[in-house]
Formats: C-alpha cells, sequence, structure tokens
C-alpha cells in the first residue's frame, strides 16, 4: 500500500515538473513574414508575438523595437491579456541578405526573436546559345550560353534541355551552380538528324527559358584544318592556279558533302589577302585567275559546313604563274652633280601602279638609246639605282625592264638641268606610327613648277639602294612616306621642287620615327678662364648615339655653398661661358643633352677659378706694351719737332767733312749751340778741319805771342795750306794724311762780328785722313797778304815768288783769292 502511494507521488512530481519544463521551452517571441526571399527594393511586412510569461521580459514592461541590421525602424504596438504584438512594414528593403530581429528596450536591450530576409532578382533569360560538334574521337556536342547582364543575387540553377522529335528522346541535363557550359555525350545525339536544345534558369523568385536552337550536329561541327595538296600553274593560262586540296586523314569520310571553301591568295612580297568562297566536294581541285603573270602566290584554304564554324586556315603553299613580258613603265627619280661637261648621273627607279614584272628574275637595263643594245648600254642590274656618266651631247636615257619572257616598253626618262631655285622652305617631319612619317613643306610662288620629290635615306648607311623617293603633285604641301623605318635611327628627308626644265635646290631636314634620350653624353672640357669667367665646351653627340634630334645642352654648376645654376648652350656653338665666379670656391658641373623625348646626364667635373691666372697676366703684358709703345711713339715725335735741341744737349756736333762748309756755319746757325758756359769760358768749337778759339785781346809781340817763338814749327803753315784738299788740282806726297789749319779769332766768336780785328791761323800737325780719296793737281802758292798789325815777317803761308807788292795795291784781304778761306768771309748781308 504505501509502495503504491509513493509511485504515485513520483508520477505527480513527475508530471508537474513535465509540464514546468515544457512550458520553458515555448518561445519568448515569434516573428512572422510573408516570405523570407523579396525582389530587391520591394516591401516587407512582418510581425513580433511576444508571450506575457517570456522570461527576458518578465516583469519588465519594456517598449519592443524593430532592427535590420544594425539599423532601427518604426513600428506599431498592440496589446491584449496574454501576448504583446508588434508590426512593422519596411516600404523598401534594399538590402540583399539581411536579418530582421523583434527586441525589447529593457536594460540591457533584449533580443526576443528574429527572421533572415533575402532579396534579390528572378533569372534573366540566358543568350547567345550555341552548340558546336567535334568530329574528333570521341565526336561531342558542346553548348554555351549567356546567363545575362544583370546579377540575381539569389542562387540560380541552370538546366540544358535537348529534344529528338524524330525519336521521341528528350534528355535534362542540369549544372552546377555557375557553370554555363555542357558537352552532351556521343550516345545523347545524332549526326545528322535535327534536334532542339533550349536552356532553363530557375530560382526562389522565378525562372526564364532560352529561346530554342533548331539544328543538325553535323552543321554545327568544326571540321580540322584541310590540306593544301599542290599549287600549279595552268597551261597557256598565264594568270591562272591550279590548287588541289583535301580534308585531314580523321575527316575524310566526310567526303560526300559539299563543304563550302575559303581560298585566299597574296603575292610573295605582299601584305593583301585576296578572298574567294567557292562550293566544293572535298579533293576536287580548284583554279584561281585573274592573277599577276609570272608572280609567286602564297595560298592558304579553311572550309565549313553549311553554317558551322570555320576550321583553322592550313599552312601556306606557295606556287608561281606562267611568265610574260613586262607591261607598264617604271617610275624614276634622278640625281645630278657635276658641270656642264662632266655629269655624273644617279638614277634610281622603282615600279609604278601600273608596272608588272610578269616574272621572278627581272633585271633592269639603262640604255643611251631607245632599242637597248651593246653600243648604248649604260648598265644592267637587277637593283633599282644606276650610277653613270653622262656623254655629251646626251638629252635622254631609256630604263626597260627584262624577264626570260622579253623585255618591256622602254621608259623615257629626260636628263634634267639643275636650277639654282630655292622655292621650298620650312621641311618639317612628324611621326604617324613606326611605319609612316608625315612631310610638310613650304613654298614661294615659282613660275614653271610642275611638283616635288621626297627623298629619304638612313644616315648611318651609305647603300645607294636604300635611297627611296616620291613624287607629289605641285598642288600638295605634305606627303606621306611608308617604309620600313628603324626606331632611334636618323633618316635625312629632302624635298626637290620639280620644273619643266629642270630640278631646283633642295631642302633636307633630319628624321626619327622613334626618339628616346641619347646613349652617351659628351666630356665637358676647361678651354679656359680669366678672372671670374671659365669657358667649358664639349664635343657633338655622335650620329650613331643621339637618338633622337638635339633639342638642347643645359650646363649645371654649382659650389659647395650656393645653389644649382643652369646655363643653356647654343646648340651649334657647344660652348658656355660661366660667369661671377668666385676663387675661393671649389665648383661642380655637368652636362645634360635633351631630345624629344628624353635627357641624359654626363659626368660630373670639379673645377675652381685661380685669383691671378695666365690670362691676367697676358692683359697686364698687353696694357704695358701698349703703353710703352705710346710714350716711345711721343719721344720720338718730340725728338722729331725738338732735333735741333736734343742734338746740343744729347751729343757733340761734328759735321760730316766731307758735306760740310764754315761759310754754312754763320752766326745764326751757331745762336743755337751757344750757351752761358761758352760765353763765360771759352772753348774750342771744333768744326771739321777748322776751329774757333777765343783768345785773349791783348797780343804781345814776343813774350806772349806763342807763334813768334814757334816760328820753326809753323814755317810750313803755308805749305799745308797751299795743300789743302779744298784746292783744286791737289796732290800730296802723303797720301794718308791730309793737313788743315785752325782759324784763332782773338775775340769770341758772335753774331754780327766786332770790330775788325786780324785773325791768327794755326796749322795743325795732325795727319787725321779726312777725307777718303783725293785727286791729283798742282798746287799753286798764293802770296800772304800783310796787314798793318803784322810785320812781314810773320806771314806764314809760305815764300811768294813775288818778293814785293805792287804800289798802290789795296791792303784788303781779298777772299776770292784764297779758296780755303773765302769760308772764313762773313758777309755783312748775311748778318744783317
Amino acid at each position: 500500500m504505501i509502495s503504491t502511494l509513493m509511485s504515485l507521488i513520483v508520477m505527480l512530481v513527475a508530471f508537474v515538473n513535465g509540464a514546468k519544463a515544457e512550458d520553458d521551452k515555448l518561445p519568448c517571441a515569434k516573428v512572422q513574414t510573408a516570405s523570407s526571399v523579396v525582389p530587391l527594393g520591394s516591401p516587407v511586412n512582418a510581425t513580433c508575438v511576444i508571450r506575457d510569461h517570456c522570461p527576458l521580459v518578465s516583469g519588465q514592461a519594456g517598449r519592443i523595437m524593430w532592427r535590420v541590421g544594425d539599423g532601427f525602424v518604426p513600428s506599431s504596438f498592440i496589446t491584449s491579456d496574454s501576448v504583446r504584438i508588434s508590426e512593422v512594414v519596411i516600404p523598401r528593403f534594399n538590402h540583399t541578405r539581411a536579418f530582421l530581429t523583434c527586441c525589447v528596450q529593457t536594460s540591457p536591450m533584449q533580443i526576443v526573436g528574429g527572421v533572415e530576409i533575402r532579396a534579390g532578382y528572378p533569372p534573366p533569360v540566358p543568350q547567345n546559345l550555341s552548340c558546336q560538334t567535334n568530329l574528333s574521337n570521341p565526336n561531342t556536342l558542346t553548348c554555351n550560353w549567356d546567363p545575362g547582364q544583370q546579377e540575381t543575387h539569389l542562387p540560380t540553377q541552370y538546366t540544358l534541355h535537348t529534344e529528338i522529335r524524330d525519336l521521341d528522346k528528350n534528355y535534362n541535363y542540369e549544372l552546377p551552380p555557375g557553370l554555363h557550359r555542357y558537352t552532351i555525350p556521343r550516345s545523347d545525339f545524332f549526326l545528322f538528324i535535327d534536334m532542339e536544345i533550349y536552356v532553363k534558369a530557375v530560382n526562389e523568385l522565378g525562372e526564364a527559358t532560352s529561346a530554342p536552337l533548331n539544328l543538325e550536329p553535323v552543321s554545327a561541327a568544326k571540321f580540322d584544318p584541310p590540306t593544301i595538296l599542290s599549287l600549279q600553274a595552268v597551261y597557256k593560262r598565264y594568270d591562272c592556279l591550279k590548287l588541289s586540296w583535301d580534308l585531314s586523314q580523321e575527316q575524310t569520310w566526310m567526303d560526300h558533302l559539299n563543304l563550302i571553301l575559303n581560298v585566299r591568295l597574296k603575292t610573295a612580297e605582299g601584305s593583301q589577302w585576296r578572298e574567294e568562297l567557292i562550293l566544293v566536294r572535298p579533293g576536287k581541285p580548284v583554279d584561281q585567275c585573274r592573277l599577276l603573270h609570272g608572280t609567286q602566290y602564297l595560298a592558304q584554304i579553311r572550309v565549313r559546313y553549311q553554317q558551322s564554324p570555320w576550321s583553322e586556315w592550313s599552312t601556306s603553299q606557295s606556287g608561281v604563274t606562267l611568265e610574260s613580258a613586262p607591261t607598264g613603265h617604271l617610275a624614276s627619280w634622278m640625281r645630278i652633280s657635276g658641270d656642264h661637261k662632266h655629269l655624273n648621273i644617279h638614277l634610281f627607279w622603282k615600279p609604278s601602279k601600273q608596272f608588272r614584272p610578269n616574272g621572278q628574275n627581272v633585271s633592269y637595263v639603262v640604255s643611251l638609246q631607245k632599242a637597248p643594245s651593246e653600243k648604248g648600254l649604260v648598265c644592267v642590274t637587277t637593283g633599282k639605282y644606276c650610277t653613270f656618266q653622262l656623254p655629251p651631247r646626251i638629252k635622254k636615257v631609256y630604263l626597260s625592264a627584262v624577264n626570260a619572257a622579253g623585255i618591256s616598253t622602254p621608259t623615257e626618262v629626260p636628263i634634267y638641268q639643275l636650277k639654282a631655285h630655292m622655292v621650298v622652305s620650312d621641311v618639317s617631319v612628324a611621326p604617324r606610327d613606326d611605319t609612316s612619317l608625315l612631310v610638310q613643306w613650304k613654298t614661294l610662288v615659282s613660275p614653271g613648277l610642275t611638283g616635288y620629290v621626297v627623298e629619304w635615306r638612313p644616315l648611318l648607311k651609305s647603300d645607294l639602294s636604300l635611297i627611296h623617293f616620291e613624287t607629289a603633285n605641285r598642288d600638295l604641301s605634305s606627303l606621306i612616306i611608308r617604309g620600313s623605318f628603324e626606331p632611334y635611327k636618323p633618316y635625312g628627308i629632302s624635298v626637290y621642287p620639280r620644273f619643266k626644265d629642270g630640278i631646283g635646290l633642295p631642302q633636307t631636314v633630319n628624321a626619327y620615327s622613334r626618339q628616346k634620350a641619347p646613349s652617351m653624353v659628351p666630356k665637358i672640357r676647361i678651354k679656359k678662364t680669366w678672372l671670374s669667367h671659365i669657358e667649358l665646351n664639349w664635343d657633338e653627340v655622335p650620329l650613331d648615339q643621339r637618338n633622337g634630334i638635339i633639342q638642347n645642352y643645359k650646363v649645371f654648376y654649382w659650389n659647395e655653398r650656393g645653389p644649382i645654376n643652369v646655363v643653356n648652350a647654343d646648340l651649334k656653338e657647344r660652348r658656355v661661358v660661366l660667369k661671377n665666379l668666385n676663387s675661393q670656391s671649389l665648383y661642380e658641373a655637368f652636362l645634360m643633352v635633351s631630345t624629344s623625348s628624353g635627357s641624359q646626364n654626363g659626368s660630373t667635373i670639379h673645377f675652381n677659378i685661380e685669383s691671378f691666372d695666365a690670362v691676367a697676366v697676358v692683359m697686364i703684358v698687353t696694357a704695358s706694351g701698349v703703353a710703352l709703345s705710346l710714350l716711345i711713339i711721343i719721344l720720338v715725335m718730340t725728338c722729331f719737332t725738338n732735333d735741333k735741341w736734343l742734338k746740343v744737349h744729347l751729343w757733340p756736333v761734328v759735321p760730316d767733312p766731307a758735306h760740310s762748309s764754315i761759310k754754312r756755319w754763320t752766326s745764326d746757325s751757331t745762336q743755337d749751340i751757344q750757351s752761358p758756359r761758352d760765353i763765360e769760358e771759352p772753348n774750342p768749337i771744333y768744326l771739321s778741319h777748322l776751329s774757333f778759339l777765343d783768345l785773349p785781346t791783348k797780343l804781345s809781340k814776343e813774350d806772349d805771342d806763342p807763334w813768334l817763338k814757334n816760328t820753326e814749327d809753323t814755317s810750313d803753315l803755308g805749305e799745308s795750306i797751299c795743300g789743302s784738299p779744298l784746292i783744286p788740282g791737289y796732290s800730296g806726297s802723303n797720301s794718308d794724311s791730309v793737313p788743315y789749319a785752325t782759324v784763332v779769332f782773338s775775340v769770341p766768336f758772335s753774331n754780327p762780328p766786332p770790330t775788325k780785328e786780324p785773325h791768327v791761323y794755326l796749322r795743325s800737325e795732325s795727319t787725321q785722313p779726312l777725307l777718303e780719296s783725293e785727286e791729283s793737281f798742282t798746287p799753286k802758292c798764293y802770296q800772304n797778304v800783310t796787314s798793318d798789325w803784322m810785320p812781314t815777317e810773320q806771314c806764314f803761308f809760305g815764300p811768294s815768288h813775288d818778293s814785293g807788292l805792287e804800289e798802290g795795291t789795296d791792303s784788303v784781304i781779298h777772299w776770292d783769292e784764297f779758296p780755303f778761306l773765302r769760308a772764313l768771309a762773313m758777309n755783312t748781308s748775311q748778318n744783317d
């Protein structure tokens, strides 16, 4: 009994506890929405129901709030006896995925319920469905499609559906998410039976189906590249080639199909393909006509079946058409140098648009005659230029093309004369791309102008075959030239004016198709320094290392205390002069060379300025030399203007005995040589073989007269005088001695002369030679004339053959009777 009661109590407790536990497991709140997946941007409605016995809000009267992600949204609140309800309306849900939660505003805030809402778009219709059959083993059919540009933001399931109506077979292929390509196995399709294919896309907001594709799998097959078996000339058809071809070995079993064959050809040296479509069965040859004669062609082919994709192009095969004689004329350009008698011709040519070589091995003949012959042949070459010396009286030459089949009609090339007309100016060149340049120029108005010739050549190569040219009409002022221009290499471009009767002078510029910084920078050299200046120079950048047109040279220099200075240099001179430098500082400098596409810096040099350099020394010495020269010139001019004064004060006057006469020495002529010293102290003045001596006024006869005491010594004075060289016809016994006498005055020599006083003649014993040459003559002895104050016995002029004077003879001395002494005569008229 007791055990039964205990069992009931345990069962009751267990029931009560189970009921309490079940109540605790119920959620506090429940959030309800119409759908957890909604279109992006659409409105969303939600309701939150909270139980009163929810332990999270038990005993609390909190407000219910809504939150989307991290933001709160407004809501409405409804209460009842047992529950609390809140509703919220989000007018525009712009999140692709977010949690909408219901919260109770307590401390802290409690989240009582929530739901995840995802938003996106329905799947777009799949586009561009295409399928391709692979004919290689194993055969497969691969389909591709485009899911569309719009992102759905929701997982989308794609399914490929195929339907073979003739066999009533359907196949569905589900693709993994994100995959838009599927390969159908060979067992699920037939090559020659039509089938329908479409794609369906499905997500939580809807589905979409692509447009169906109806095809025969073989029409969607991409063939392997076909093979060209041969490409040969057709007999007697100069413009045709026969092309033999077939499918690849793996696909030869399909030779019963009519395939579309695409044939394309081009010349071996050309770049433009010529294409043609032909419907033909595999293995059947096709002819390609309207081709150039004797020209090598390259051919390629590809195939497809109906609307199938094209196969890849086959490998190239070459063939040559039959040769015929060249046709058309050649475009030519001639450069002339030398004089009229010996003209050197550089003839260049190229095929014109109408020219057809019609052969493989084409050579060119330049002849002086229209019909080429050995006599008038100038040159035969396979190149496109010829250099020769023009014979006299030749006005034109003829140019022809020759191949194995014949010779073309000669092209007449007139010999143009050089004209000294400079009508082209301002030539400029601008690159368009790596293979073309735009040449522009200006032209002066000139009568007779017919056009222009634009010539270009690489400057780093001297081969004449690399010279190219283009002609332009007179109305043009620009031309695009095309060729294989190397980047960073210089080209010389010349524009020649062309007249009716000659070629004018060109204007040439250098150009580059592409430029960059120079490869090297020349080293700076110090040329000279002076004062606070220094001159720097450098060599020109080699042409092969410029990589462009040099735009400028800049020299950067600085010292340890100053800023960096920049000096621009002239492009032609390549030198700069740095001024106002400090002699106490050490300077550094480097050169920068620039093109339009970059610059390059050279090595740095160091230099300083000496306070006293060689240039300053030269300048000082030069200035001193100029000053000294001016001083010498002034002194010389002074000497010429004051020669008499200088003669007196600088050196004694010694007349030339052979070119002097005492008669010329008048008082006027001796006035300049007197000085007060001469007056105070009489000194003898020696005048050649005569001299003047001042004697005391009073002369005694015996004691004071030295002449009377030495009569023996002067006894031969007369003979000396009689033997004077001034007397014509003199012939002395001693040719080495020339006697002369001295006239002694008793008073100082003056002008006007004093009262007449007797003169004393003193013989000189000197044997000094006065004259270099003497003529022989017979001396004539003259009689001495006595005066009142002189006794007869004191005469010194030798004995007289006549012992006495005639009575009544005048006692005055006649100077004309004494040739030697008449120079002493002082005429009154002169003194006056």
